[in-house]
């Protein structure tokens, strides 16, 4: 089986599946990051996402979640998915950001409370250092793309809509700003460019994300940016300045590549420090 890969200075544009037949080992000098979201792991998944897991981690040294990890945000969900996860976790660095599907139950602070408690790393409006390459996590919210951006005004419940987005993408916006690293990457639940969820029906592209999570992408630039929630969107697109950026939620990598496991690795160069 293949996997599409990114090679930093490369075109967006993923190996298809018939190029070759298994993954080829990562180049001298070089970090592969693994992302998938919208696992949606229920009390019934144990046992079933541990193989997937190990096959992302046998090929890239850091495992990336986008939201949506569990499917109602139950406390049982999340027990399971950090028993999924435990070894893998224990063996390289897991970094993850909740998604809506998270927040259903209202207890989201016990999901990533207890995925911590499994060793991963949860990002909520916080950045965080891997193996030198740093990673800047929110969930991301709701709004609408370009024109079709829902503005801040009439109802208290349109301005407290719109004033949600505006917090998710300061959170954003503040943990890239903390970021020293040369290289550097976004991670996401909801879509922060329109290109990404083509494929989606029209009517809802307003609920799968917004461009005001653009807006610190293009002050704060990055090489990569991943997001999930758009289950029948399109795997990649750019930000206005060029940054690429890939909608990894499982359901449409397992549509895109079947002959694929479903998660999109990313290759960057290991830094001088991690090298040797």
């Amino acid at each position: 089986m293949t996997m599409p890969t990114e090679q930093l200075q490369a075109t967006a544009a993923p190996l298809q599946p018939q190029e070759q037949q298994h993954p080829q080992p990562a180049a001298a000098g070089v970090l592969r990051f693994a992302a998938v979201g919208d696992l949606h792991c229920t009390k019934e998944s144990a046992g079933r996402l541990r193989p997937f897991f190990h096959q992302a981690a046998e090929a890239a040294d850091v495992l990336l979640l986008c939201g949506d990890l569990t499917d109602y945000g139950t406390t049982e969900e999340a027990k399971v998915l950090a028993g999924e996860l435990a070894q893998v976790a224990m063996a390289k660095p897991v970094v993850a950001v909740l998604g809506n599907h998270d927040f259903e139950s209202g207890q989201p602070e016990t999901v990533a409370h207890i995925l911590k408690d499994a060793g991963v790393r949860m990002l909520d409006g916080e950045a965080v250092e891997v193996l030198g390459v740093g990673i800047a996590g929110a969930k991301g919210f709701a709004g609408g793309f370009g024109r079709g951006a829902l503005g801040p005004w009439g109802e208290q419940a349109i301005k407290s809509f719109v004033n949600e987005a505006l917090h998710e993408a300061l959170k954003l916006e503040s943990a890239l700003a903390k970021l020293r690293t040369p290289d550097k990457i976004a991670l996401l639940h909801y879509a922060p460019i329109a290109a990404t969820v083509q494929g989606e029906p029209l009517e809802i592209f307003p609920f799968l994300g917004t461009t005001r999570l653009e807006e610190p992408l293009i002050r704060y630039p990055v090489n990569a940016v991943f997001h999930g929630h758009a289950h029948r969107g399109t795997p990649e697109g750019r930000t206005v300045n060029g940054t690429p950026v890939f909608n990894v939620a499982m359901p449409l990598l397992r549509h895109a590549y079947p002959q694929q496991p479903p998660f999109r690795l990313l290759e960057l160069p290991r830094p001088a420090q991690q090298a040797g």
